[in-house]
């Protein structure tokens, strides 16, 4: 019995033990799911909690872009260059459309887009949103809302959009730029500054069920799009009209195959007033050539046939093109020969038509017309353009120093315009330039630059050798019309000395006066500049006429380049047909730039007449004998009218005066003498001072030509009104 109640009691323990193991075992595997539960539920929560949350959004809400307002690019007058329009965009939601046919066939009516590619969107039932037309004009959007409303059509979505718009077409294309279908800058300025321009966008959010389609009595959220910040340029439009006007006429006249360029800046600050290429494209539509023969074959093209004529007729000559710069270069040349003291403007050469440099002849311009310069001073060599004096200057300066120069007008570096594609100058390794290519490159030949550096190394001469950085932008400002930023000029060096700088001006105003830039003369101004005539490479038959040169030459406000490529008309000299095109852009510019002009002795013509005998007769009758004999009439009297006589006049009959002088009338009803203190005329044009002689009642008589060097009465006399002051002209003593 013992052993048997032995061996029962050892079972027992044995199953008690198993059931102790068996709940161990289950009691581990609940807690180790428990645990994975927990860590799956923690890592669903922690780790894949923000993409789960986001994937849930997408799915459970519908967005559509609402675009902001691209900002406004004003010239810098405030005159609006380039505007954004209300227009707006039809889109579908596929999955909401019951009715594809109907919906595609009144689409297809209504907006005029083909109707198996407006079939095959609504259809897409994969896609939440298909876009089917961007930028549509109102009357059309108005006629889709009316068949939504009246058929109650679902699915058909009309959202607010901008339309880029530019209110002068051509004017300014490749500095505006232009934007794509989504308004996102392609080119220019609309390219350069995108992340000012074009704002944020904005989004209307709507809730949808599991089948992607709204939920009803869903309001849709719209989140506002913020407008994009405005730009004023330094364009001035009425000066940018001039330029693309005059280049234009240049580029028929002359047969230009290659077209034509004019740059206009200020030099103290190296702002671009205008910039003007032609031939150019409508920046309303730039996807459209501006050649009529490529338009008519349009389709004819292949796709990278096309490609290549928009990328050839976007293409900014002014900042992605070199060119051989010829005569206009020697401007570098004699800042760098006065500057390190080489040449003076007395100093002689002479020009027998051809230089022997390194076993090859090198020819002077004039040959080609049988003659040569002769005996000539420095300055005369400016004037004449001519290469060999050129040659032996760079002769002098050696290529390190001309190349020092060349490197300080900046020829080499790209100017940082803020424009795409600037390319920079090409010239010869300094130490492969013998005396041959140092010769070639002394008067512009066998080197390459863009018009961009050409103005830029220009207009530091006008500036007192000052290189300014070319500005095309002056001011952002936010919607109200308050200002962001100011763009401040920018000095990048001073290149030459003040000295040398005044000296070349003086230069440079003689080519104009009387050598090869004569053409460019306008009546008026002192004009300095510099005409240049390059062959574009060896017996190409590709010449580049140029003129390059700033005004006033003693005070200069506005510099100019003028580039006409590849001219197959009459001549391609820079002398006969750029600078020519630079005195009409002056004669317009100066004026309307308010810059005064300074008549020359030969340019003035003054003209007189006696004073007619009036006393006695009645203003009525007077003020037409007055204006008969070229002059003006003022009138001193208590309330005159045209009954009343005149009984006294200044100045008296029969004395000679100028035409426009004024004769003062007194009538009966105030009959008196005034007394006048004349004024210091000293330092004013004739202009200035005929009109201040005017304003207190004087008039003004011109002896002599030249400066001013006197004037009768003195400044401080007192003298009745109408007295004539005389105003004595010659030459004046330099101090």
């Amino acid at each position: 019995m013992l052993s048997e109640e032995s061996g029962g009691g050892n079972v027992l323990a044995a199953t008690g033990l198993n059931i102790k193991k068996r709940e161990f075992v289950i009691l581990l595997l609940l807690t180790l799911i428990v645990a994975l539960l927990i860590f799956r539920v923690a890592w669903v929560q922690l780790v894949q909690g923000a993409q789960l949350q986001k994937m849930a959004i997408e799915q459970q809400t519908r967005d559509r872009i609402v675009s902001s307002k691209r900002g406004t690019i004003y010239d810098r007058n405030k005159v609006e260059l380039a505007v954004s329009i209300s227009v707006e965009t039809v889109s579908v939601i596929p999955k909401e459309i019951t009715q594809p046919e109907k919906v595609a066939g009144k689409l297809c009516e209504i907006l005029g887009i083909d109707y198996n590619q407006i079939f095959k969107k609504v259809t897409n039932k994969t896609s939440f949103i298909e876009i089917i037309k961007r930028k549509v004009d109102r009357e059309q959007t108005d006629a889709i809302r009316k068949w939504i409303n009246d058929e109650k059509i679902q699915g058909v979505k009309i959202n607010e959009d901008t339309k880029r718009a530019y209110p002068n077409n051509n004017l300014a294309s490749y500095v505006i730029g232009f934007t794509g279908s989504d308004n996102q800058g392609l080119d220019g300025i609309e390219l350069m500054y995108e992340s000012v321009l074009k704002g944020l966008p904005g989004r209307i959010v709507s809730e949808t069920d599991a089948s992607g389609k709204g939920m009803p009595f869903d309001r849709e959220r719209l989140y506002t799009p913020q407008d994009g910040t405005n730009l004023v340029l330094t364009i001035d439009e009425t000066i940018q009209h001039i330029a693309e006007r005059y280049i234009e006429n240049a580029v028929i006249d002359n047969k230009c195959i290659g077209g034509g360029i004019a740059i206009i800046m200020k030099p103290k600050t190296g702002e671009i007033l205008a910039m003007a290429v032609k031939p150019d494209f409508d920046l309303n539509n730039p996807f459209v050539p501006s050649d009529d023969n490529q338009k008519a074959k349009w389709n004819l093209f292949t796709k990278e046939e096309k490609s290549a004529i928009m990328q050839k007729m976007w293409r900014n000559k002014v900042v992605s093109d070199t060119y051989e710069p010829g005569s206009t270069f020697k401007i570098i040349t004699s800042s760098a020969g006065l500057e390190e003291g080489v040449v003076t403007p007395t100093d002689t050469f002479t020009c027998t038509g051809a230089v022997d440099v390194a076993g090859f002849k090198l020819h002077c311009w004039v040959v080609g017309y049988g003659r040569t310069h002769g005996v000539e001073t420095f300055a005369q060599g400016i004037s004449n353009s001519c290469n060999p004096v050129f040659m032996e200057v760079g002769r002098r300066l050696g290529r390190e120093k001309l190349f020092k120069y060349i490197n300080a007008f900046g020829l080499q570096d790209r100017t940082g315009i803020t424009l795409p594609g600037e390319a920079k100058g090409i010239f010869h390794n300094i130490n492969k330039v013998g005396p041959l290519e140092l010769a070639t490159i002394s008067f512009g030949q066998r080197i390459k630059v863009t018009p961009i550096e050409i103005i830029s190394a220009i207009s530091a001469v006008a500036n007192g050798g000052k290189l300014m950085k070319p500005q095309l932008v002056k001011e952002m400002r936010d919607r109200d019309d308050n200002i962001i930023q100011t763009f401040e000029p920018q000095v990048v060096r001073q290149v030459i000395s003040k000295e040398t700088a005044s000296t070349l001006c003086e230069l440079l105003a003689g080519v104009v006066a009387g050598g090869t830039g004569k053409n460019a003369d306008v009546k008026g101004y002192r004009i300095a500049g510099k005409t240049g005539t390059a062959d574009q490479g060896v017996n190409t038959g590709v010449y580049v006429a140029s003129f390059a040169g700033f005004a006033p030459a003693d005070n200069p406000e506005v510099a100019l380049l003028v580039v006409l490529n590849d001219p197959k008309g009459s001549s391609h000299m820079g002398g006969a047909i750029a600078a020519p095109v630079a005195g009409k852009i002056f004669g317009d510019v100066l004026p309307y730039m308010k810059v005064e002009p300074r008549f020359s002795p030969d340019e003035v013509v003054y003209k007189e007449t006696k004073v007619p005998e009036v006393r006695g007769k009645k203003l009525k009758e007077v003020k037409e004998i007055i204006k008969a004999s070229g002059l003006e009439s003022r009138i001193i009297g208590q309330n005159p009218n045209d009954e009343d006589l005149v009984t006294q006049q200044s100045p008296k009959p029969d004395i000679v005066v100028t035409t426009n002088s004024q004769v003062i009338l007194f009538t009966e009803k105030g009959n008196q003498v005034l007394e006048i203190t004349v004024p210091d005329l000293k330092g004013k044009t004739i202009i200035q001072a005929t009109k201040m002689l005017k304003d207190i009642g004087l008039n003004i008589k011109i002896e002599g030509n030249g400066d001013f060097v006197g004037q009768e009465p003195a400044a401080g006399t007192i003298v009745g009104i109408g007295t004539q002051v005389k105003v004595k002209l010659g030459l004046a003593e330099v101090e």
